[in-house]
């Protein structure tokens, strides 16, 4: 774990919601030169390490909420407020791992994006 590995994974630890790659690399300061490969570079190595998920969706990132254990991310995103929150899915996990196997398909990793309205946007 380099140090700029380190201090994206705490970026996303601290960020309020999920944080695009160019507004990490605008926060790597005092770590030189760092250019958009190298804040790519370190969220794929975090997203192989199981520490970050991407939202495909939002084109952002997020820290796992979830590290103890191998999942699929399953997030619920806010039309409204724009959060994301990770959802502890096993069931959902393991009923995704069964049909892919059943269609021949050997699944690594998996993201399931749900769309709507928070619990807070919605109160």
């Amino acid at each position: 774990m380099t140090r700029i590995r380190r201090k994206v994974l705490r970026l996303l630890l601290e960020s309020a919601g999920p944080a695009k790659a160019y507004d990490l690399l605008a926060n790597l300061d005092g770590e030189g030169a760092a250019k958009p490969p190298t804040i790519y570079r370190a969220l794929d190595f975090l997203q192989e390490a199981g520490l970050v998920h991407k939202i495909e969706s939002l084109n952002a990132y997020v820290a796992c909420g979830h590290t103890s254990h191998s999942h699929s991310a399953v997030f619920l995103i806010c039309d409204q407020c724009h959060s994301a929150e990770e959802l502890h899915a096993v069931a959902t996990s393991n009923a995704l791992k069964s049909e892919t196997r059943g269609a021949g398909f050997h699944m690594t990793r998996a993201v399931v994006e749900v769309r709507g309205t928070c619990r807070n946007c919605a109160a």
